[in-house]
């Protein structure tokens, strides 16, 4: 009686450990073209057979110029990026495969999972806009004097044009940009590896480490007065949460 006892335990734990057949996670992305915060993600996975799996995948992120620097005007205390031209934001709807390398317990432990994905980026164009002083002064005894009206006019930045940063007022925001979008296709791959927590088998908590490359067709240019390009590659990190069933 004992011995099947044990049997019957081990047979109920191995159907615990296989006791999922999808996965549905969201979280929040960190690369090293975005910034501080990347974006966000959401992925749905399948369970194919054995420790293999595949998902639909789908992330929102921006991808800042390496050379980005944010001023701010003193005079108005309002800041803007120096020398920036456009924003890039990038849809990427992604298949891809996992594989099971470590099978998380019911209750406790670590799940870790290795995975590859590809699919098309879709790249928007966005104008970065800036506040600039249009207005007409003089110059006596080294001080600029207002005459006439005070003209403010949003304009996308173009720094071959405006020149003298002390005309620059501010910035009116992203909402702004977005407002006259162009689009670029290209595509991306990336590989990482997953490690995922979780108090119970329907519960997942975790993180995903990796490495992305994509490229894109047409011009790139994110900051007129320095290198750009149409192919990126990054190390990124997400944080994400979900349910498995």
């Amino acid at each position: 009686m004992y011995g099947l006892s044990v049997g019957l335990a081990s047979a109920q734990s191995a159907e615990e450990e296989e006791s999922y057949s999808r996965e549905f996670t969201y979280g929040l992305n960190f690369n090293s073209n975005g910034g501080l915060l990347g974006g966000a993600m959401i992925k749905q996975v399948y369970h194919m057979g054995g420790k293999w799996y595949q998902f639909w995948a789908l992330e929102g992120v921006e991808v800042k110029h390496p050379k980005e620097s944010r001023v701010q005007n003193y005079n108005t205390g309002a800041s803007y990026i120096n020398g920036k031209s456009n924003y890039l934001f990038v849809l990427r709807p992604q298949y891809g495969r996992e594989y099971t390398f470590f099978r998380k317990a019911a209750e406790s432990g670590v799940q870790v999972n290795g995975l590859v994905a590809a699919g098309p980026s879709i790249g928007i164009m966005a104008p970065y806009f800036i506040e600039y002083d249009r207005s007409n002064y003089i110059e006596q005894q080294g001080a600029l004097y207002l005459v006439g009206p005070l003209i403010i006019n949003t304009e996308q930045y173009d720094p071959n044009v405006h020149t003298n940063n002390f005309f620059i007022v501010g910035a009116p925001g992203v909402f702004k940009g977005l407002s006259e979008p162009s689009f670029r296709v290209g595509a991306n791959l990336k590989a990482g590896l997953s490690f995922e927590y979780g108090r119970y088998m329907e519960s997942v908590t975790g993180i995903e480490v990796g490495m992305l490359v994509e490229a894109f067709a047409g011009d790139m240019t994110l900051m007129p007065n320095a290198s750009n390009r149409n192919a990126f590659f990054s190390v990124y990190l997400t944080l994400y949460y979900g349910r498995r069933r």
